[in-house]
């Protein structure tokens, strides 16, 4: 059977540390806890999905090595289509430190491994055709155009989760993506020497997107789509732990857009579920499933 959704990109492993406060300079800390968990943008979004409900595959590339098992089997367990995801042999998976404070904010130090081949001719992509849609991140560009690719032959929609990348990345991207979501970060370094969010955003709707936005934490979501400039406001929840937010965030519009929900719709529900991630530590631990962000936004909604 085939799957809802497919996610394809970064897969890494996290290791995090809750502190007081983040480091302002060198020297030995305390951590409340040490939780390791499977991170990466894309496998991330994977497992939003997974938990809201629908059918996910990650398509991705990992060193076999004991990071990239431990990743595949985590993925595995929260219901995630791992038949795609390729352990390389003398390669080495990506690894983060994070260090996260009391309020939620982080600091990432990402290994993103070694050796492992950028070719994306091995990918299976048989079962695009019969998906509703595909996310893809910007760390893996070959896998990334050519899964965007087959999806726009089939009229698919395409969904891109922004993050700092070079140009070439973006300019091989952009043309065969609908849906761009950039973080914060993704869209200033896009933008370059153009600072205006609107311009930047309005420039990404050149490259042939129908829709262009940004996440931007606390202060919603901002897009421009063919109704014009549009905005989402963030929800109010008790922030402990941001790690992850925008790669849920995605995930849930993902699904959003597989169940035929429109812009408006789609933005709302994922700044639902990325709001309710925040109230957990981890990436992944704190994703809620469908019938809490249900409730969730019933109550937001009522």
């Amino acid at each position: 059977m085939s799957n809802d959704i497919i996610c394809l990109g970064k897969s890494t492993l996290d290791l995090i540390w809750p502190l007081e406060s983040l480091p302002g300079k060198g020297g030995k800390f305390i951590a409340r806890d040490f939780i390791q968990l499977g991170g990466g943008m894309a496998a991330t979004a994977a497992v939003a999905v997974s938990r809201l409900g629908r059918k996910v595959a990650f398509y991705g590339r990992a060193g076999d090595d004991a990071a990239g098992h431990a990743m595949l089997d985590e993925l595995a367990g929260y219901g995630v289509d791992v038949s795609q995801f390729r352990l390389f042999p003398n390669a080495r998976s990506s690894v983060s430190g994070i260090l996260v404070d009391k309020e939620g904010e982080r600091a990432i130090a990402n290994f993103r491994g070694a050796d492992i081949p950028d070719e994306a001719h091995w990918l299976d992509l048989d079962d695009v055709a019969q998906t509703h849609a595909v996310l893809v991140d910007v760390r893996w560009k070959e896998g990334a155009v050519s899964i965007c690719a087959k999806a726009r032959a089939h009229g698919i929609p395409t969904i891109l989760d922004g993050e700092i990348a070079d140009l070439d990345i973006y300019d091989a991207l952009l043309p065969l993506v609908d849906h761009a979501i950039f973080s914060l970060p993704g869209l200033r370094s896009y933008g370059g020497a153009v600072t205006n969010h609107l311009q930047i955003l309005q420039k990404v709707r050149e490259q042939g997107c129908k829709v262009a936005a940004v996440t931007m934490g606390a202060q919603g979501c901002l897009w421009i789509d063919d109704n014009g400039v549009q905005h989402q406001a963030a929800f109010g929840v008790n922030v402990v732990d941001t790690t992850g937010a925008g790669d849920v965030f995605h995930g849930a519009y993902a699904v959003a857009l597989a169940e035929g929900k429109n812009t408006v719709e789609a933005m709302r529900f994922a700044s639902g579920v990325a709001a309710l991630k925040c109230t957990h530590y981890g990436g992944r631990a704190g994703i809620p499933d469908r019938e809490e962000v249900d409730a969730f936004l019933a109550e937001q909604f009522c």
